[in-house]
């Protein structure tokens, strides 16, 4: 909100109640503003049948909190649910009006690492409701490899567009791990990513200035500059106070990418940072050690070629925030900030494990609460959490107005569903996606056994590259049960008979 007195922004803080699906939030999650939508991405869990895209509309209205589904077009890729991944926006239009997203690296449900570069775009408006599309970027040359707690931004020079990715966490190299460090991650070199969007070309620089890895840093963008502050190496656990200026020109020729150490005067990690203006940002949240939460808050101002910072009055925290070992949140765009810490369950109308508060910087909380919601287009009832009968499909547009359920099949007598074996452990109600490939039906391999009959490849214990070169070069295969059956019923070799002397040859020779 604006101080009409000062003439200065003043933060507001504002509880709101989490009425459905909030349980799906968790601490790594991000936020994606298209206009005036706002989607939430990286769920708890794998994704429902309820809502296999694992995206939601966040409907923030009246101080409530809900989740509605999103669909995804007929065209999208597979995109898992995906925490602290690098996520920044890619303006497609002069006006700016258009926008896509970037999603690289994060951690699965499985707690694995991705590698991947996806690019989310708003397709559609139809039926007042908004549907998404996503497509993966292959990438050539010097690939980052997978991690998490990384930036990501855009810059642009002489013309030219280029993606810089910096930082993050990886797991130990394969042949470094052990079992008591399977899970154990370090700092990813303080390599500079560069990549060309156009054709995929991704290229690696090793800058002088940056001798240690960083993650959960901020990183602010400004023409062909990128400035880096804060961030945790886990080396040395320490928080940077110095400000890396990483500029990036692209001529003609080979870019050219340099760095430039600046004096800084705050150090944090696991910030959340808000637009406010084109060269104006604020960050607020974080921790300033591992036991103590950063309280203040800090407003960013960047010019042609240089960056100033200042102290931004924040708002008087809640009991709840300030005695909160942890809180964590996300940009929701226009000066608008989604901050969760764990609650003790005694918030009776909450749907979850945390408290969660809406900080606005910018605009009137009003204004704000409408613009976040799709509910300004249309008015519709309270929804109901939602359950496993109402299937969403990946290419279709859920409608509250012409939905039956008796109109659905019922799954439960469909072959994916059935016990393929003695110790099958596919239950309709209980499934999430094991395997990549899987959306909202577990993958299913043919037993080409006398008479033949389906079975779940997760039963098998089939892995994803054998499952795939299985159905590739169309191997037949025969499930546990009948895989020794059928080596029983093959013809034996045919070995040459023993020849053996003859007794009395033996005797006689005696």
């Amino acid at each position: 909100m604006l101080d009409l007195d000062r003439g200065v922004a003043v933060m507001t803080l504002q509880i709101v109640t989490a009425l459905n699906n909030a349980a799906l939030i968790q601490p790594g999650f991000s936020l994606l503003r298209f206009g005036n939508h706002v989607f939430l991405f990286g769920q708890k869990g794998w994704p429902k049948r309820s809502c296999p895209t694992g995206v939601f509309l966040v409907n923030l209205k009246n101080n409530e909190l809900k989740l509605r589904p999103t669909a995804f077009s007929n065209n999208s890729c597979y995109l898992p649910p995906l925490r602290s991944p690098a996520v920044c926006g890619l303006q497609t239009s002069f006006e700016g009006e258009d926008i896509q997203y970037l999603i690289h690296g994060g951690k699965t449900p499985n707690n694995e690492l991705s590698s991947k570069l996806y690019i989310m775009s708003s397709e559609s408006l139809v039926n007042r409701k908004i549907t998404l599309c996503c497509s993966e970027k292959e990438l050539e040359g010097d690939i980052p490899e997978a991690r998490y707690g990384h930036s990501m931004n855009v810059v642009r020079s002489r013309g030219k567009t280029g993606v810089v990715i910096f930082g993050g966490r990886s797991f130990l190299p394969l042949n470094q791990r052990t079992t008591e460090k399977w899970n154990c991650v370090v700092d990813c070199q303080p390599l500079v990513y560069l990549i060309d969007l156009q054709f995929g070309c991704s290229s690696s620089y090793l800058v002088p200035e940056l001798q240690d890895g960083i993650s959960f840093h901020a990183a602010l963008a400004k023409n062909d500059m990128v400035y880096i502050l804060g961030g945790h190496t886990i080396e040395n656990n320490l928080r940077a106070r110095n400000i890396y200026k990483i500029k990036v020109d692209l001529p003609l020729g080979s870019p050219k990418v340099t760095c430039t150490v600046l004096q800084g005067n705050i150090s944090f990690s696991s910030t959340i940072v808000t637009q406010m203006s084109p060269d104006e940002f604020v960050i607020v949240g974080g921790y300033e050690s591992e036991s103590h939460k950063r309280l203040t808050s800090n407003r960013v101002c960047l010019s042609e070629d240089s960056i100033d910072i200042q102290d931004f009055e924040s708002p008087e925290w809640t009991g709840e925030i300030k005695h909160s070992k942890i809180w964590f949140g996300a940009d929701m765009g226009h000066g608008v900030v989604l901050l969760g810490v764990p609650s003790d369950n005694k918030h009776h109308n909450s749907d979850g494990n945390f408290y969660f508060y809406v900080l606005n910087l910018g605009q009137g909380e009003d204004l704000m609460l409408q613009t976040c919601s799709q509910e300004s287009l249309e008015e519709q009832e309270d929804s109901m959490p939602l359950e496993d009968s109402e299937e969403f499909t990946f290419n279709s547009i859920y409608d509250e107005a012409t939905y039956n359920e008796d109109d659905e099949e019922d799954e439960s007598e469909t072959g994916y569903w059935i016990t393929c074996c003695a110790d099958c452990s596919i239950d309709i109600n209980t499934w999430v996606p094991f395997y990549s490939t899987e959306l909202n039906k577990p993958a299913m391999i043919y037993c080409s056994s006398d008479g033949g009959h389906w079975v779940h490849s997760q039963c098998m214990d089939l892995s994803e590259k054998m499952m795939v070169n299985l159905s590739e070069n169309n191997i037949k295969y025969f499930c546990n049960d009948h895989i020794k059956l059928e080596r029983g019923l093959q013809t034996p070799k045919k070995v040459a008979p023993v020849i053996k002397p003859s007794m009395k040859k033996l005797s006689s020779g005696t």
